[in-house]
C-alpha cells in the first residue's frame, strides 16, 4: 500500500483591506485602549499608593504590582500565542476579558499589598495579554503590504487608553474615592472589550493544536535574526517602562504645577508614535523604523530627563518619548511577523513577549531600588537610556542578518 505524501498548506492570501480587515483592526484598537492603556496608567496607581494606602511601603516595593502585570502580560504571550495559532482569537478573548474586568473589581475592594498583587498585579496581567495578543495576531492574518500600518493604528488604541484613564483616574480618585474609580474605569472597559467581541475576527480557522509545534519551535530558535531580536527588545524592555513608571512620582517629587498630567501626555505621544512610524515603515521598512525609534528613546532619556527641571522640559521629554517609545511598541510586532511563516505568526510574537518579560519583570523594582540607593532619580535614569540603546545595537544586527546592506529596505 503506498502512502500518499502530505500535501503542502495552502498559500495564505491577505486581502489587505475589506470589511473584516477594518472591523478587525477597529476592534484590535477598542481592546487594546481597554486593557493596555489602562496599564499604561500604573504611574498613577503607583503615586496614589505611595500617598495613601501603601504609603507605609517603599517604592520599590509598591513597583512590584506593576512588575508583576508586565511580566505575567509579556509571559502569557507564548501559551496565548500556539493557543491561538490553534483556535482563533474569540475563546481566548472572552476568557481575556472575564479575568481583566474582575481583576479590576477586585482591586476596588483590596485593602492588603498582597491583595494588589494577586488582583492587580497577576490576574489583570492574564486578562490584558488574552485580549492583546489575540487582536495584534488577528490583525496580522488580514494584512501584509499595509501590515505595519494596520497594526500601528490597533496600537494607538493603547496609547489614547494611557491618555485617557490617568485623566480619569486621578479626577475619579478626589470625587468618589478609589474603591468606584477602579469600578467605574473597569465599567468603560467592559464597553471596549464588548465592541472588540463584536468586530474581531481572524481570516483563517486555526487548525488543531498537534503537528508542527515542537519542529516549529526549534526552528524558531536556530533563526539568528529572531534571536538578535529578542535579545535586543529584552534589553530594551529593561528600560523602556522605567518613564512610565516613575514620570509621574518624579514630576510630584519637583512639586511641578499640573504634575499629574505628565503621564497623560507621554501617552498622548506616542498616540502619534505608534500610528505615523507604522506608516513609514510599511514604506521604508520595518526594522528601519525599529532601530532608531529605540535609540532615540534612550538618547532622549539620557539628554533630556537627567536635567529635567521645569515643566516646560519634561512636557517635552514626555512628548518625545512617548511618541519614539510608541514606535517601538507599535513596530515590533509587524517586524516579529516579517520574519515568520503566517501559520506561526501567533506563537513567535507570543514567544517574543515570553521571553522579554524577565527583563520587563525586573524594571520598576530595579528602578525603585536605584532610586533608594542613590537618594534621587538621576541612576534610574542613567539606567533607562543605556538599556534601550544597548538593545537598539542588537536589533540592528538582527536587521543586517536580513540584509547586510546598511541602507536596505528592511
Amino acid at each position: 500500500m503506498t502512502i500518499a505524501p502530505t500535501p503542502p498548506p495552502p498559500r495564505h492570501t491577505f486581502p489587505d483591506g475589506g470589511l473584516k480587515a477594518y472591523l478587525t483592526v477597529l476592534g484590535a484598537s477598542f481592546a487594546l485602549f481597554s486593557g493596555f492603556g489602562q496599564m499604561n496608567a500604573f504611574g498613577t496607581f503607583q503615586t496614589h499608593y505611595e500617598q495613601n494606602q501603601l504609603a507605609h511601603l517603599a517604592p520599590f516595593t509598591i513597583s512590584w504590582i506593576g512588575s508583576l502585570q508586565l511580566w505575567v502580560f509579556f509571559v502569557s504571550g507564548a501559551p496565548i500565542g500556539i493557543a491561538f495559532d490553534a483556535y482563533g482569537p474569540r475563546v481566548l478573548m472572552i476568557a481575556g476579558t472575564i479575568c481583566y474586568i474582575l481583576s479590576l473589581m477586585l482591586t476596588s475592594i483590596s485593602t492588603q499589598y498582597y491583595q494588589y498583587i494577586l488582583a492587580q498585579g497577576v490576574l489583570f496581567g492574564l486578562g490584558v495579554g488574552l485580549l492583546f495578543y489575540p487582536s495584534l495576531s488577528s490583525v496580522s492574518t488580514y494584512f501584509f503590504k499595509y501590515r505595519a500600518t494596520a497594526l500601528g493604528i490597533a496600537a494607538a488604541g493603547s496609547s489614547a487608553g494611557g491618555v485617557m484613564y490617568p485623566l480619569m483616574l486621578e479626577a475619579l480618585f478626589k470625587r468618589v474615592g478609589f474603591g468606584w474609580a477602579v469600578r467605574i474605569s473597569g465599567l468603560v472597559s467592559a464597553v471596549g472589550c464588548g465592541i472588540a467581541l463584536m468586530t474581531l475576527t481572524a481570516l483563517t480557522p486555526r487548525p488543531g493544536p498537534k503537528g508542527q509545534s515542537e519542529f516549529s519551535l526549534r526552528k524558531t530558535f536556530k533563526d539568528s535574526k529572531f534571536n538578535y531580536l529578542i535579545g535586543g527588545s529584552g534589553l530594551v524592555a529593561l528600560g523602556l517602562f522605567i518613564p512610565l513608571f516613575y514620570i509621574d512620582s518624579y514630576t510630584t517629587s519637583l512639586a511641578l504645577p499640573h504634575a499629574k498630567l505628565v503621564l497623560a501626555i507621554m501617552n498622548l505621544g506616542g498616540v502619534v508614535g505608534r500610528v505615523l512610524p507604522a506608516i513609514l515603515s510599511d514604506r521604508v521598512g520595518r526594522f528601519n523604523i525599529l532601530v532608531p525609534s529605540a535609540l532615540l528613546s534612550g538618547v532622549l532619556t539620557l539628554a533630556l530627563w537627567i536635567p529635567a527641571r521645569t515643566l516646560p522640559v519634561v512636557i517635552v521629554y514626555a512628548i518625545l518619548y512617548g511618541s519614539s517609545s510608541g514606535a517601538f511598541i507599535s513596530v515590533i510586532t509587524p517586524c516579529v511577523a516579517q520574519i515568520s511563516d503566517v501559520r506561526e505568526i501567533g506563537r513567535r510574537i507570543g514567544l517574543l513577549y515570553s521571553v522579554i518579560s524577565f527583563p520587563a519583570l525586573v524594571c520598576g523594582p530595579t528602578g525603585g531600588a536605584l532610586l533608594v540607593l542613590d537618594h534621587g532619580y538621576t541612576g534610574m535614569i542613567v539606567f533607562s537610556g543605556t538599556t534601550v540603546i544597548a538593545g537598539s545595537f542588537a536589533i540592528f544586527i538582527a536587521k543586517l542578518k536580513i540584509d547586510s546592506k546598511v541602507l536596505a529596505k528592511v
